[in-house]
């Protein structure tokens, strides 16, 4: 793996319910991220779909192929992609992320935490375990979303290895601060790189407002994208990570003897 690997953070609205309209966005910005020497692009949560409830079971069928052509266009561009989809699997509906690295599926996350207030709960199933992959480009943990609000993954996360974690999202107004907050918390406290690919433009009555972060584990934001339309890319510096964990050693520091298992 080389020390320095660029990634990008890809927003775009999403067409609720049109995977065509949704694939062809995609597939644009892909190329385009390609063209800028990007290994790594993290594309938004539910990306081809949006959350179109009443017809999430039909456009779930959909993903077979769209993940199909995801795994050919990571072969094509020498890419890890990583992005949310809905999953069909023995009668229940996943907020699923696929991990695909030139051209190979080496992982899904199904979610953990899901949105109630969105209800979430009551149209999809939750995951039961977390995910870190060793991929060309380091070793990636996913997480989804709302799944943010729980510090216990994360850590989970960066305990099991993980260098980088990458999080599609769709986090609507008026939240911000809170997404700005818990994105850069969530890689400072890690020590971690943090990609979070956020849904910008309107879906039926929510704004998506972008605002796609890469986060440096020192807590920089090293990329951010505006409200519309993006990829926002930049430059992952294992060894300066590595020489960071050094300079703040808060991995050696923990005392697990005392915190336990928290309940």
């Amino acid at each position: 793996m080389n020390s320095r690997v660029r990634a990008a953070a890809i927003q775009f609205p999403i067409v609720a319910g049109d995977v065509e309209a949704n694939l062809l966005q995609a597939r644009r910005a892909l190329q385009r991220v390609h063209d800028q020497g990007v290994r790594l692009a993290v594309l938004p949560e539910m990306w081809s779909s949006g959350y179109d409830y009443k017809c999430l079971a039909e456009l779930a069928d959909e993903t077979p192929r769209v993940a199909a052509e995801l795994a050919e266009l990571a072969a094509r561009l020498d890419l890890v992609i990583v992005g949310s989809l809905p999953e069909k699997d023995r009668g229940s509906l996943y907020n699923t992320a696929f991990v695909h690295d030139r051209g190979q599926e080496i992982g899904r996350y199904r979610k953990l935490h899901l949105f109630s207030p969105m209800k979430e709960d009551r149209y999809l199933a939750p995951g039961n375990k977390t995910l870190v992959v060793p991929t060309s480009v380091g070793r990636l943990g996913v997480a989804i979303c709302y799944d943010l609000r729980f510090p216990e993954m994360f850590r989970k996360l960066a305990l099991d290895g993980a260098e980088l974690v990458c999080l599609p999202a769709q986090w609507p107004s008026p939240r911000q601060l809170h997404w700005r907050t818990l994105v850069r918390a969530r890689a400072i406290e890690n020590q971690c790189f943090l990609i979070a690919a956020n849904g910008c433009g309107r879906l039926g009555n929510l704004h998506f407002f972008g605002m796609s972060l890469i986060v440096s584990p020192r807590g920089e934001f090293l990329a951010e994208g505006g409200e519309r339309a993006a990829e926002s890319t930049a430059l992952l510096d294992f060894a300066d990570m590595a020489a960071y964990r050094k300079e703040i050693p808060a991995w050696h520091d923990r005392r697990p003897d005392i915190y336990g298992i928290l309940r």
